[in-house]
């Protein structure tokens, strides 16, 4: 960890210190209980999925949109197949950490602060780099759904 980096987001400093944490075991048991917390898609991005963001860089198939609120909070959903189980753990992560941030938090997340969680030990460099991409796409959407 370098002084020059931001700050993570209180929700997000606390799950990537408890992955950092955890026994290599564990940290894998985590991403698969996040993978079963992503909540399912609103009706509106089922029966409309042409609104959805395909992220082509990550090896399995997924999807993401943002939504602002009234009062500017970023509300975030991931279409992620159940067969991609550490992809789907990755977006529950995020959705849990950042659902309802403000714009600004969300863009100024370090690019590659999931190699801080320990799970260059458990999944390939192409998942990872899937999961700097999903990244970069969902600070892409709040960009533009953020413009007022």
């Amino acid at each position: 960890m370098t002084d020059a980096a931001p700050a993570l987001p209180e929700k997000l400093q606390s799950i990537v210190s408890m992955f950092r944490s955890a026994p290599k075991p564990l940290r894998l048991q985590a991403l698969l209980e996040y993978s079963k917390k992503l909540p399912g898609l609103p009706e509106k991005y089922l029966e409309h999925p042409e609104f959805l963001q395909p992220v082509p860089e990550c090896t399995s198939p997924f999807f993401l949109v943002t939504e602002q609120d009234e009062q500017g909070g970023m509300h975030l959903y991931f279409k992620v197949p159940e067969e991609a189980p550490t992809v789907r753990g990755y977006a529950g992560i995020l959705h849990e950490a950042l659902n309802g941030a403000q714009p600004e938090e969300i863009l100024s997340i370090p690019d590659q602060f999931y190699m801080d969680m320990g799970l260059t030990e458990l999944i390939t460099p192409m998942r990872l780099r899937g999961m700097g991409a999903i990244l970069m796409r969902l600070k892409n959407d709040v960009r533009e759904h953020a413009k007022a």
